[in-house]
């Protein structure tokens, strides 16, 4: 007689700062937004607050529209108590701005809580 197993395997995407990293260098709202918690504290110039989801990724597209990404680069990056946080520049067509995200652990996946973007001189 022959015993075959199966192995269960989870096929849910497990989000990394390289992930978002890869969104932010296309600057493509709709792919950064996939690794977005159902809420998110979004900071720009002019506006900053506590937005859902498709909220943030409408403001994202706009904000990428006026701003036409470059470039990301990378600064530091690092992990905390299970949290990962990340700190670059993202290079525009109308400047840089210092950007910072931070991703806490939901589930099996970590997701962006936090993302932020302060024009440099």
């Amino acid at each position: 007689m022959v015993t075959i197993s199966l192995v269960l395997v989870s096929f849910t995407p497990l989000y990394s700062i390289d992930d978002v990293v890869a969104a932010m260098k296309t600057g493509n709202a709709n792919q950064l937004s996939k690794y977005f918690d159902n809420r998110i504290d979004l900071s720009l110039p002019g506006k900053s607050d506590n937005y859902s989801k498709s909220q943030a990724e409408m403001i994202l597209k706009d904000f990428f529209a006026t701003n036409t990404v470059k470039n990301f680069v990378v600064k530091h990056k690092g992990e905390q108590n299970g949290s990962q946080f990340c700190i670059g520049l993202l290079q525009t067509k109308n400047g840089n701005f210092r950007t910072k995200f931070f991703m806490k652990q939901k589930g099996d996946q970590q997701v962006v809580q936090e993302l932020g973007f302060e024009m440099t001189e």
